[in-house]
């Protein structure tokens, strides 16, 4: 029967290839090809500088003893850039986008140190600690920061429409409108959908895409638009046997194929591909919403809470100073929000409105969307209380939540109890986790976001929280609080 299907398989190539497969292109689009130079140069750059510093720092001078040090200083750009390629950290997938690339350097940072360690116990060999312990580790700080720097470069380019993918849609209507729709949101993903196939192949645009072909066009569709990416979406018509086929006929032009599962919100550690009766199957664990892995985050929290505001305490005093001259009122807001499991509790915020700000609600709330109540030019705030609300900064009080355990430093947004009467069971499930100071909704847009997604983004997070996700989105709402966007 298999057999059957792989002869049918290759007839139908055959039979259709040549009409329909486009010239071969190369494996990689030039910028991409650049982008990798830049990467492979930049490793070799904090190689050669961590090899100088090291060895001026533990030696300080050339002589007889250290020209072994000399020869090892020498060698660790080449070493470090190998060791980086064998463990595939300049595969173009990684590049750009994503904790994966990251991941790797470390892993290669510690592979060598612990290597280093390993070879010089089993040959005897003497070698100067402090040289290794300040060489490697700094190598790979160094090659972080760099790495960093790129992808922000790379992401501000993205944002004015270069180093895009091109991408062609497979799928039903709604589900390639949606995927159209979150590329145009996230353009740092640098995917940009340029043609659509659907079934049937009905014409017309969607989103703004023009519908090209059907299932059976689409090597065709990649090579009229010069697409180097197909991303199928979750429809019946592409089942195991039509995907097969259809990266048969996409091998020549080396275009990749990527497929969208149905469980669009799941990511991450969470999936895994288990084989079982040759077939590939998808494994998706339940998310850890208890157990050691809670406790870590939990007391992750509360140290990073208890130093911010032992850190803090002159400045917030002085923002509370100055807030209570310009609201004429208490410097801190208090507040009923809804927190883990629908329990309540009393929120702090540092008073950004004038004191009869909740009587005169009631006129403005007919401008909010949907379950959130956000307006901008809200004639309420302050001009003090502008200014914090558009750096965050009236939200620093709640680190007194976080260390009563009512809230998370990452979270979803803590909602009001008038929101939470009137959620559904899906939306009910952001309240499985502590709600958060920052969050996905935060880094991704804040007000500006609708209220759908906003929910989204929450769900997400649910779904696929772990403390390494808390940590890029707390790195992120840096730069989200720097620039002020959406906040008002």
């Amino acid at each position: 029967m298999i057999d059957g299907e792989i002869s049918a398989g290759l007839a139908e190539v055959a039979a259709r290839g040549p009409a329909i497969i486009p010239a071969d292109r190369p494996r990689l689009p030039r910028w991409m090809r650049q982008y990798r130079g830049r990467a492979m140069l930049a490793d070799v750059a904090c190689a050669v500088l961590t090899g100088v510093l090291a060895f001026t720092v533990r030696f300080g001078e050339i002589t007889p003893y250290v020209t072994p040090y000399v020869v090892l200083s020498a060698a660790l750009p080449f070493l470090w850039v190998g060791v980086v390629a064998l463990n595939r950290a300049y595969e173009p997938r990684l590049l750009g986008v994503g904790p994966e690339e990251f991941r790797r350097i470390v892993q290669c940072g510690m592979f060598l140190t612990a290597g280093t360690a390993v070879v010089s116990y089993v040959t005897k060999t003497d070698v100067a600690r402090g040289y290794v312990v300040l060489a490697l580790p700094v190598t790979t700080i160094l090659t972080l920061a760099a790495r960093y720097a790129l992808r922000r470069s790379l992401h501000a380019r993205r944002a004015g429409g270069e180093c895009m993918s091109r991408v062609v849609a497979v799928g039903h209507p709604e589900g390639v409108a949606d995927l159209v729709r979150r590329f145009r949101q996230e353009r740092y993903h640098g995917m940009e959908v340029v043609a659509a196939c659907l079934p049937g192949d009905t014409g017309g645009e969607v989103e703004g895409v023009e519908v090209l072909g059907d299932f059976t066009d689409v090597p065709l569709v990649v090579g009229q638009v010069a697409a180097d990416t197909v991303a199928v979406l979750a429809c019946p018509e592409m089942d195991g046997v039509a995907l097969r086929r259809l990266a048969w006929r996409l091998e020549r032009t080396h275009t990749e194929l990527v497929v969208a599962p149905a469980l669009m919100e799941v990511a991450g550690p969470r999936t895994t591909i288990r084989p079982a009766a040759g077939l590939p199957l998808l494994h998706v664990e339940h998310p850890e919403l208890a157990g050691v892995r809670q406790l870590v985050k939990n007391l992750f929290d509360r140290v990073v809470a208890g130093v911010l505001l032992f850190g803090l305490l002159p400045v917030l005093a002085g923002l509370a100073l100055a807030v209570r001259a310009s609201s004429r009122g208490p410097a801190l807001f208090r507040q009923t929000r809804v927190g883990r499991d629908g329990r309540e509790f009393t929120i702090y915020k540092f008073r950004t409105m004038a004191a009869d700000a909740e009587r005169r609600r009631i006129e403005l709330v007919s401008e909010g969307d949907g379950l959130l109540f956000k307006i901008r030019r809200d004639p309420r705030v302050t001009p003090l209380g502008a200014w914090l609300r558009r750096h965050s900064i009236d939200e620093a009080p709640q680190l007194i939540n976080v260390l009563l355990g009512d809230m998370s430093l990452v979270g979803p947004r803590p909602p009001l109890p008038a929101e939470v009467a009137c959620y559904g069971d899906d939306v009910r499930r952001r309240l499985l986790v502590r709600p958060g100071i920052t969050g996905l909704w935060q880094v991704s847009g804040r007000s500006d976001l609708s209220w759908e997604e906003s929910v989204r983004l929450d769900l997400r997070y649910v779904e696929n929280w772990s403390l390494m996700l808390d940590l890029q989105i707390l790195w992120k709402t840096w730069s989200a609080v720097a620039r002020g966007a959406g906040a008002y």
